[in-house]
Formats: structure tokens, sequence, C-alpha cells
């Protein structure tokens, strides 16, 4: 019998799940060794678990949510997270950063009909994680990896490395030393194939915090350009508000 698959969504922009949708060649030809189960953003066929593997894309925001994910993790084997919403809280969880009950009276006329949490949390804060899978939204090349790794018992072959190794790798001049230009490239893992620096702007930071990171030494670079720490914190927490490696406090003066 084949391992059964399944695709879940939390509070995210469903850019993680069209990643996979994208993967179209290396899905296909792994879907000879796995049934896709339940995937509602590309059929409506559902197959009851319990799941081999699920993948989970979005943070939790709402009561709901909570209960929902602590469902899917009972009803699967593997629970893999995808992308920095799922990862590392993503931009939904910026209001973790400002008074949540203030947010929703600047965004909705009727605020009280709103159920949502005062913090939004990632899918490891709720309940136990075998893998994450960094990106905002993730390389579907290395969702496809992980896949193909799960099916086969073996480790998913996806760098830890900075995006600096790719830019090495792509012969992409250091805009940080050569341009002056403000990058995150030193502290952000790697998957995306440094697709900012190949077009001169510096790293964002979508793919969270690289191992090992250096934020305090990249954060006093970024105050020779005139940024205050404050700012490069507020840079830092753009995509990944819960990523530790980018937290206020690994960059204290």
């Amino acid at each position: 019998m084949k391992p059964k698959l399944a695709v879940w969504k939390f509070a995210s922009c469903d850019g993680c799940q069209l990643s996979l949708v994208d993967a179209t060649g290396g899905l296909m030809e792994l879907s000879e060794y796995f049934d896709l189960s339940l995937f509602p953003e590309l059929s409506s066929y559902i197959e009851t678990g319990p799941y081999d593997l699920s993948l989970v894309e979005g943070s939790i925001a709402t009561d709901s949510d909570r209960a929902m994910i602590q469902e899917v993790r009972r009803q699967s084997r593997w629970l893999v997270t995808i992308g920095a919403c799922a990862t590392a809280g993503g931009i939904q969880a910026l209001k973790n950063y400002r008074d949540s009950a203030a947010c929703l009276g600047m965004i909705y006329a009727e605020p009280a009909y709103i159920d949502t949490l005062s913090i939004v949390s990632p899918i490891a804060a709720c309940v136990p994680v075998d893998y994450e899978l960094r990106g905002c939204p993730v390389n579907p090349n290395q969702l496809t990896e992980v896949i193909a790794a799960f099916i086969w018992g073996r480790t998913a072959r996806i760098s830890a490395s900075c995006v600096c190794l790719e830019c090495k790798a792509g012969n992409i001049p250091c805009l940080l030393v050569s341009e002056s230009v403000p990058c995150l490239g030193p502290i952000t893992h790697s998957g995306c194939g440094a697709l900012c620096p190949a077009f001169n702007r510096g790293c964002f930071g979508c793919f969270g915090g690289a191992e090992s990171v250096n934020s305090a030494a990249l954060g006093k670079k970024f105050g020779e350009f005139g940024f205050s720490l404050e700012e490069f914190s507020q840079l830092l927490i753009g995509f990944n508000p819960c990523d530790e490696a980018f937290a206020c406090e690994a960059i204290d003066e």
C-alpha cells in the first residue's frame, strides 16, 4: 500500500501550497510512490486519515486553528511544516509586536465579530514537528526533495548554509562588501538561490535564520549604513517574527 500524503492550510496566503503545484515535474515523478489523500488547494477528493506524511502551511491564529493542528498531529505519522508562516509565524505574526485589539480596530468595522488569538504562533509552538522547511514561499525543488526523502526513508538533502554561499556559487558579487548595499544574506538560511542579490538587491531574510548566525555583528555593519538597532530589528522580523535566530535579544548592543 502506498503511503498517504495530506496537505493542510492554516493562516497563510497559499503560496507554499502553490509551490507544490508548481513543482509539476518532481511531483509527477513521485506521485506513483504515494497517494495524495488530501489537498483541498488542488482537488475536492478527500481520503480520511490517518496519514503517513502531512505537509502543513500557515501559522496558528485562532482557537479553531489550535484545535485543528492538534488533530492533524494525531492523524499524522510525520508532520512537516512548510514556509515562513508555519515555521516562524509569517507576516501575520507581526501583530505579536502590537496590541492585538488595536490592530483589529484598524482593519475591521466590527472587530467584535473577529475570533483571533492575541498571539500568532508557528506550528512547532503547538505540536511536535518532524521537519521544518523554510521560505516565503518554499523552494519547490526542496519541497519535492523532502517528500522523496520520506518515501525512501533517508535524510532530506537540504543545505543549512546561508545565502552568501548561494551568491558564491552563482558568481554574484557581495553587495554588502562591494556595493555597501544592506543585505541579510550572511545570516539568512539558503534555499532561494540568492534571488534578490542576483538582481542587485539585498537579501530580505525571507528564508529565516541560518545555523550559527551572528546577528549582532551584522547589526553593527548595518549601523555603518545608518540603521539604528530598532530599524535593523524591524527588518529581521519582516517575514519570520517568531524565528529565534532573528529575535531582538540576539542582537542586543
